[in-house]
């Protein structure tokens, strides 16, 4: 299987979490990573990290010269992009009779505005040369309305559908375009209280598997989907969520309450 061997991919939010994972995924099956984000020293200590030729560039997903920017150095050092995971993102916890136009304006501005401008520029270099992959981190939240999340619910709906659109207008040009929606995952978004495996599971109990994901395992997904074996899908949606959005549990009827 081919997979992604000496492919050329771009990571955004590439220096820890979920990015950073995927990021390891990526160079240990054989392709080479440009690592960005506005983490400077941590992204270049990962890439040396990696090795195989990965390269940190510093990123703003919001900023269109730096997706300019980004875009040209890879392809001037690489002459090629092969994949794109669009996996930055920030969140914001307010109800929405509270909340500030300027908060609201950020979350937006990384959940959507950066995949957009992403899919914008190394896309347009994919199309070109008639083949490529985009993968964009949407959520569970892109699904449902947990209270007190607007902003980021409202992200994450909007990056679901803009990637309905780029797959429909990229798709006859071979780039492939499909999104991740995580559940919960055990980095500092998901776990800000840094609590343990066995503590941050118990938080998970309702979910059919019963534990928080792992970041790898986010990675995974998202890799599989740049892959030469994902070849004939676009404008997927891959739910990675331990079962979390199937999951109804109904009490006093059996099945309730799983073990543990």
């Amino acid at each position: 299987m081919a997979g992604v061997q000496d492919k050329i991919a771009i990571v955004t939010g590439g220096a820890d979490g979920m990015g950073a994972a995927t990021c390891r995924i990526f160079a240990e099956r054989g392709a080479t990573v440009v690592i960005t984000d506005v983490k400077e020293e941590v992204g270049a200590k990962l890439a040396a990290e990696i090795g195989g030729g990965s390269v940190f560039k510093k990123l703003n997903v919001a900023s269109e010269q730096d997706w300019i920017d980004v875009v040209a150095f890879t392809m001037e050092k690489f002459g090629r992009i092969d994949a794109l995971v669009n996996n930055a993102g920030i969140i914001h916890f307010c109800d929405i009779e509270n909340m500030a136009e300027a908060d609201f304006d950020r979350v937006l501005a990384v959940n959507v505005k950066g995949p957009m401008l992403g899919m914008k520029h190394a896309g347009k270099v994919m199309k070109k040369a008639g083949k490529g992959a985009i993968v964009n981190i949407s959520s569970i939240d892109g699904y449902r309305g947990p209270n007190a999340l607007g902003a980021y619910v409202a992200s994450k709906w909007a990056l679901r559908g803009l990637t309905k659109t780029a797959a429909t207008e990229y798709g006859p040009y071979g780039v492939r375009v499909n999104s991740v929606h995580p559940g919960g995952v055990n980095t500092v978004m998901g776990n800000p209280a840094n609590k343990g495996a066995n503590t941050v599971d118990e938080d998970y109990e309702l979910v059919p598997l019963q534990r928080v994901g792992a970041p790898r395992e986010i990675g995974e997904a998202s890799v599989f989907l740049c892959s030469d074996e994902a070849s004939y899908i676009t404008g997927a949606e891959l739910l990675v969520d331990g079962g979390w959005k199937s999951a109804v549990y109904h009490k006093g009827l059996p099945g309730y309450p799983p073990a543990r």
